[in-house]
């Protein structure tokens, strides 16, 4: 039987690690006003376990799962971190969970049948990410996505106890704050299908662009380009930048404090995406036709780009043409002269 739940009582969240680096559980421990345990301890969530964060560990971990099974502990929050491995053959055999025998893929299946949220932590357990790229020898997937292929390792009908399909935070690696709010939303019982995009993602970090409060904005509208990493000018047009069409917040909320992969030197390469691990090119490169980024906006049609890239390289200042190909601003904006009221 189900343990009895006392009104006010912490919610269960269990925290499994699949197919992957570790980098979303890595990424979390930096959390910031508050730091993780500060804000698990808020949401009244209670951290049943999780692979580096925990002193349990062997037969204690076991039988925690044994005691999940059995409906001995409520399962309020299945996370899973990494893709779900099906190789060889659809056997699961190559990813085993030490101790019992039994492939992973097996309990991840059975727990999230029990759970009454199951939240893909990192683009990997969403999609299959980088797990899934090349010829994926090891049957990497996503909980609810194989790639673009909607289904994924649960299939395609899955909805969890609390009626939803799986919440998918994706990102390589997710944000703290991504996970953390998306855990508290779910806590707070409020969370509904609605509040999730297409791909499972919530709303309120996929709403936005990464290109929504880019440090190179004012390049981006004069189509002030880079000609390599060092360069200050926009990313996109030369050096692969798909900030115009990643869906994240990745410029309005800093990462460690103060970044972004952008505000670092390096384009964004739409890992919030699925199937970012293969664009057919090299993340650093913008294919092109005749000329024309053949990664335009995601809602601009191509002749307006064109007509616009060409009126606002017309008007780029001469600032903005310098400094877009140097390694650090050379022009300074131009001073009024005391007293110039014009």
């Amino acid at each position: 039987m189900r343990e009895n739940r006392a009104p006010g009582e912490k919610k269960n969240l269990l925290w499994l690690q699949s197919g992957g680096c570790g980098g979303c559980s890595v990424s979390l421990l930096g959390a910031e006003n508050p730091d993780l345990p500060t804000s698990l301890q808020s949401a009244g969530i209670e951290l049943l376990w999780h692979p580096g964060l925990s002193e349990k560990s062997g037969c204690e971990f076991l039988d925690l799962l044994a005691r999940i099974k059995a409906g001995e502990i409520a399962l309020d929050m299945l996370c899973l971190e990494g893709a779900v491995i099906e190789g060889p053959g659809g056997s699961g055999r190559f990813h085993v969970l030490a101790g019992t025998g039994t492939p992973m893929m097996r309990h991840i299946a059975e727990l999230a049948a029990l759970a009454a949220n199951v939240v893909a932590v990192g683009s990997c357990a969403a999609f299959g990410g980088m797990s899934a790229g090349g010829d994926n020898h090891i049957e990497a997937r996503g909980l609810g996505f194989d790639g673009r292929e909607r289904g994924g390792f649960l299939g395609a009908d899955f909805r969890s106890a609390s009626g939803l399909p799986v919440i998918s935070v994706s990102g390589c690696p997710t944000h703290p704050a991504w996970v953390l709010e998306t855990l508290m939303h779910v806590t707070s019982g409020q969370m509904l299908a609605g509040d999730l995009d297409a791909w499972g993602r919530p709303r309120g970090t996929a709403n936005k662009l990464v290109h929504h409060g880019c440090p190179r904005n004012e390049y981006y509208e004069f189509k002030a380009s880079a000609g390599k990493l060092s360069d200050m000018g926009c990313l996109m047009e030369n050096l692969g930048c798909k900030g115009t069409q990643a869906c994240a917040d990745c410029n309005t909320r800093a990462w460690n404090g103060s970044g972004s992969c952008i505000n670092g030197g390096f384009p964004c390469i739409a890992c919030t995406e699925p199937g970012f691990e293969e664009p057919g090119h090299a993340f650093v490169e913008t294919p092109k036709f005749a000329g024309i980024p053949v990664g335009l906006p995601i809602d601009m049609p191509k002749a307006w780009f064109v007509a616009l890239s060409s009126l606002s390289k017309a008007a780029t200042p001469r600032r903005l043409k310098q400094n877009a190909h140097s390694d650090h601003i050379c022009v300074l904006p131009a001073q009024k002269r005391g007293g110039d009221k014009s």
